[in-house]
C-alpha cells in the first residue's frame, strides 16, 4: 500500500508543480474579442439579392445585396413630375408687369410734354394734374401686382423646395436599399436569406473586424499601477504559445469581481481591473473567444 501511495505521489507532484508554474508564467490572461457590428436593413421591402455566407471576408463599403426599391423609384418619378408642374405655374414677373410699365412710361412722357406746353400757356394745370393722378394710380397697380406675383412665386418656391427635399429623401432611401458592408472583416452570423421581407431595423448579418483584435485581460491592484495606456506588451496564444506585439488601449477605472474563467497572479485577490490590449491578427491564427496571456 505504501508503495502505491509513493508511486501516485511521484506522478501527481510534477503535474502540480507544472500547473503552479504555468499559473505564474504570465502576468495576466483573458480572452480575445473583436469589434462586432450588426448590419440592419435601413428600408422596408423584399431582399432581392444577398451575396454573403457565414465565414466570408468582406471589404469596407462592399455591396452585398439590395432590397427591392421599385416603389421608391416610382415615387421619385412622381415627385419629379410634380416639380415640373410647379415650375410651369411659376409666373414670369417681367412679362406680367410689362404692360403697366409701358403705360407708366407713356404717362411720364406725356407729363414732360404737358409741362413744356404749360410753360408756353399751351396747356392747363388740370391737364398736368390729371396726368400725375394717372401715374399715381398706375404705380399703385404696379406695386399691388408685384406684391401678388412675389407672394405667388414665394409660395411656389416653398412647394418646389418641399418636393426637392422629398426627392432627396427618396434618393437617400434608394441608396440605403443597396446593402453595403460597413467595416472590413469576417461574417460571423447571417440572419436572413434572399426573398425574405424585412423592415427598417431588421438585423441582416453580424460582421467582426478579425484583423484588429482585443485581448480583455484582468490584473490585480499591484499590477495596474505599473500599466499605462499605449504601453507595448507581449501577447501569446495558450494553444500554440505563439507571441504577438500588443498595445494597452484601455484600462478600467473600476474594480470588479474576478471572472470564474480567469486566473490571476494572486488568487487571494477578489477584485481585479479589466484592461484591453490591441493586437494585430497578422496571420489570422487568433480566433474570437480564444484564451491568451500577456506579459508587461
Amino acid at each position: 500500500m505504501k508503495q502505491y501511495i509513493t508511486f501516485l505521489s511521484l506522478i501527481t507532484l510534477p503535474f502540480f508543480y507544472a500547473c503552479n508554474g504555468n499559473k505564474f508564467e504570465n502576468d495576466a490572461s483573458g480572452t480575445f474579442e473583436a469589434t462586432e457590428v450588426v448590419v440592419s436593413a435601413e428600408v422596408n421591402g423584399k431582399i432581392e439579392q444577398f451575396f454573403i455566407q457565414e465565414g466570408d471576408i468582406l471589404d469596407k463599403n462592399q455591396d452585398v445585396g439590395y432590397i427591392d426599391s421599385t416603389q421608391l423609384y416610382l415615387k421619385k418619378k412622381q415627385l419629379i413630375a410634380s416639380g415640373k408642374i410647379i415650375s410651369a405655374r411659376r409666373p414670369d414677373i417681367g412679362k406680367q408687369i410689362a404692360s403697366l410699365n409701358e403705360q407708366i412710361e407713356k404717362e411720364e412722357f406725356e407729363k414732360k410734354r404737358t409741362e413744356q406746353l404749360l410753360k408756353s400757356n399751351a396747356a392747363t394745370q388740370k391737364q398736368l394734374d390729371d396726368i400725375n393722378s394717372r401715374i399715381i394710380v398706375l404705380k399703385g397697380q404696379l406695386s399691388a401686382q408685384m406684391n401678388t406675383l412675389s407672394t405667388t412665386v414665394n409660395s411656389l418656391n416653398e412647394e418646389s423646395f418641399s418636393v426637392q427635399v422629398q426627392i432627396e429623401q427618396i434618393e437617400d432611401y434608394l441608396e440605403k436599399s443597396r446593402i453595403k458592408n460597413p467595416i472590413a472583416g469576417t461574417v460571423l452570423t447571417k440572419y436572413v436569406e434572399e426573398k425574405e421581407m424585412v423592415t427598417e431595423g431588421t438585423p441582416l448579418y453580424k460582421i467582426a473586424d478579425t484583423k484588429n483584435l482585443f485581448l480583455r485581460a484582468y490584473v490585480i491592484y499591484e499590477q495596474i499601477e505599473k500599466i499605462k495606456l499605449g504601453q507595448e506588451v507581449t501577447v501569446s496564444i495558450n494553444q500554440t504559445q505563439k507571441t504577438y506585439k500588443g498595445t494597452v488601449s484601455w484600462i478600467s477605472d473600476k474594480a470588479e469581481f474576478t471572472p470564474k474563467t480567469i486566473q490571476t497572479k494572486d488568487e487571494r485577490e477578489n477584485l481585479v481591473y479589466a484592461i484591453k490590449i490591441a493586437v494585430k491578427n497578422t496571420d489570422d491564427q487568433i480566433k474570437i473567444g480564444m484564451y491568451g496571456d500577456v506579459n508587461f
